[in-house]
């Protein structure tokens, strides 16, 4: 008489089956998981290089005009003369060019910052918030980067810590901040970019690591104001 397996040995042949299914499938989307992130940094590092090698320095080589030079002449203080150079390259800069460079030698950054917080201009470097002020108007200065991809070079913004050094070197000075405390918001969070009575810079970057969910932001101070030798101020 021929034999058929009870209901039980049916049921731990099923359960043993898809334990398997279940298995295999954990194991191929962690296999996704971990190829993506070893494997996207190095392809957008690449892009990185390439938009970096692209950026538009017009900005920054840009020579002041007769009228420029006249108006300069016309003011009192290096502070109103800062600030006039700043309100021009404001209204000069254009989404994508480079409008100066930031140096964090806490976290070893040292790179162009582009106008734009736009996904092209942050694949290039840190991203300046066109909203907010350029160094030199007394007002806050934000500035975005990537932390996991694209040379990441906000990677490490958790490590700043009070009292370390931010400097952002602009064609008509250069500017040193001082860390004073950070935060961790959501990315609705506009009210970090509000202007606070005082020249600060404000760095934003994606939290935690692998995650766009909140957004940590380091605020800092101005401490000293330096004009460039190029500078006619």
């Amino acid at each position: 008489m021929e034999h058929r397996p009870g209901a039980g040995s049916v049921i731990k042949r099923l359960l043993r089956d898809g334990s398997a299914v279940l298995v295999i499938a954990g194991s191929l989307l962690l296999l996704d998981v971990v190829v993506t992130l070893v494997w996207q940094e190095p392809l957008t590092a690449v892009v990185a290089l390439i938009r970096r090698d692209g950026i538009d320095q017009r900005l920054l080589t840009q020579p002041l005009s007769r009228l420029d030079r006249h108006a300069l002449a016309r003011l009192d203080t290096t502070p109103q003369r800062i600030a006039f150079l700043a309100r021009r390259e404001r209204r000069a800069a254009r989404t994508g060019e480079a409008i100066g460079r930031i140096v964090i030698s806490r976290i070893g950054v040292n790179d162009e910052i582009v106008q734009g917080t736009d996904e092209l201009s942050l694949e290039k470097g840190p991203g300046h918030y066109p909203t907010t002020a350029l160094p030199g108007l007394g007002q806050t200065v934000a500035i975005a980067g990537h932390r996991t991809t694209y040379l990441e070079p906000f990677r490490h913004i958790d490590r700043l810590a009070r009292g370390d050094r931010i400097v952002v070197r602009m064609p008509y000075a250069e500017f040193t901040y001082v860390v004073q405390y950070h935060r961790i918001v959501d990315p609705t969070a506009w009210w970090v970019t509000r202007n606070v009575g005082y020249d600060r810079i404000v760095l934003s970057a994606c939290h935690p690591l692998f995650s766009a969910a909140q957004r940590f932001v380091v605020f800092a101070r101005l401490r000293a104001i330096k004009p460039t030798v190029r500078s006619p101020v």
